[in-house]
Formats: C-alpha cells, structure tokens, sequence
C-alpha cells in the first residue's frame, strides 16, 4: 500500500531511473496520474505533460466506450472496433458521437495546458503515467495513439495494477514498470492510504509549476497547439528486463 500519489511517484520514478532511458518524456493521464507523474519526471529530470484522454461512449450506454479522442495535433481517434461492431455504426454515427465529445476535450486541453504547446515524443521515450490501472482501458488507448507519433519506444509506469492488467499491457507497449501487483486488486483507492479526488485546480496549479522547471535540453516542443522492492520491467515479447 502507497502512502499517497507522491510516494507511489517517487517509487516508481526510482525504479525507472534504473533503466537507464533515453531522452524521456514524462505524460501524465489526468487527473490522478498528475501528481504521480510529477514525482516520476523529478526523478528522471525529464520534461512533464500531459496525455488528455476522452473516452467516446456507445449510444445509450455512455459508461461503454466504442472509441477515445487522444488530445494531440490532430487530436487521434482510436475505435474499439468490437463495440463499433456490436452496435451497428455507420461512419456518420462515429462522426456525430466522436463530435459530440470534441468540446470537453478542447475544454480539459484549454484548462489544464492554457497556452502551453504540446512536447513532440517524435524519437524519444514517451512514459504513460497514472495512478494505477484497474483495467487498462484508457492507457491502451493512450498507447496506441501514441505509436502513431513516432517515438522511440512506449513505457507504462503505473504503482499498482492487477497481474492480468500488466501483461494486457505489455502486449501493447513496449515495457511495463509496475511495483505493486497485487492477485486481488479490488478498488484502485485500496492501495492508497491517502487518495482523494484531484479538482481541475490542482492539476493546474501543478502543471503551472511543472512547467518552472528547466526543460530537458535535448526535448523539442511541438510546432502546433495542440510496495516494497519492485517486480520486474516487462517488455512486449514478455521477456524479463
């Protein structure tokens, strides 16, 4: 169990940093895998941004999720193609849903980044951050928008995930760093001793002084708007690095 989303950072930014990683860049899933990705991007002394996620929901069923708009420029739609399936969707029923959800996520984009561009991961090492995952839904889709951006490889740094969880995961990125992989995962809060509800306001005030510190040297911005002793790194072919 982790004292809070600050101890559980620090963790995982300490094992990260055993990796040896070429030029990082630290995104953060918010709002709780903010302050998580603080601590991760402190430890590495690497740039820190956020990756803005909205899931798109099936007609009727907003809670099921038949594809995701991935903040960027352009922003990436990636479709669960299984529940597009399911549900019979034309290419104007994608496009009127897809659409429906664009003004939150041009809200959230506008709120938490201002006027700050996007960092490019375009030949870096882009590490997905979050407060856990329970079941991998939404980093999967973060993961698979991201290879369309050309970055040297995709890591998933999460404190705690259910075993089954992580190696879904390690099918889709290319490592997974995960100290707490517990059989029996119940709620995500379980883990945590302290983990409250983070306000738009927090993850502003954080980025706004995330963005104080001096950026990586080698790091590019992007032209447009836009718990104990760890367990093992796992890499996409399963091996044990």
């Amino acid at each position: 169990m982790f004292r809070d989303r600050q101890e559980a950072g620090e963790k995982l930014g300490i094992e990260l940093g055993k990796l040896q990683l070429r030029q990082p860049v630290v995104l953060a899933l918010p709002r709780g895998g903010v302050p998580v990705a603080v601590e991760v991007a402190k430890a590495l002394g690497a740039p820190l941004d956020l990756l803005i996620v909205r899931k798109v929901g099936a007609p009727g069923n907003p809670e099921l999720a038949v594809a995701a708009i991935v903040d960027g420029d352009p922003p990436d739609v990636v479709l669960n193609r299984e529940i597009v399936e399911a549900y019979s969707l034309d290419d104007a029923d994608l496009a009127s849903l897809i659409d429906g959800e664009r003004p939150e996520l041009e809200r959230r984009r506008s709120a938490y980044r201002g006027n700050r561009e996007p960092l490019s991961i375009a030949g870096a090492t882009a590490i997905i951050v979050d407060d856990g995952a329970a079941t991998g839904t939404t980093m999967k889709v973060a993961i698979r928008a991201l290879r369309r951006r050309s970055p040297r490889e995709i890591i998933v740094a999460v404190p705690v995930s259910p075993p089954e969880t992580v190696a879904d995961l390690a099918r889709e990125a290319d490592r997974v760093v995960c100290p707490s992989q517990p059989a029996r995962f119940h709620a995500l809060g379980y883990h945590y001793q302290s983990f409250p509800q983070l306000s738009d306001g927090e993850v502003i005030a954080v980025m706004d002084e995330a963005a104080q510190r001096p950026q990586h040297r080698n790091q590019k911005r992007s032209p447009g708007p836009g718990s104990g002793a760890a367990r093992e790194t796992t890499t996409r072919d399963g091996r044990e690095k």
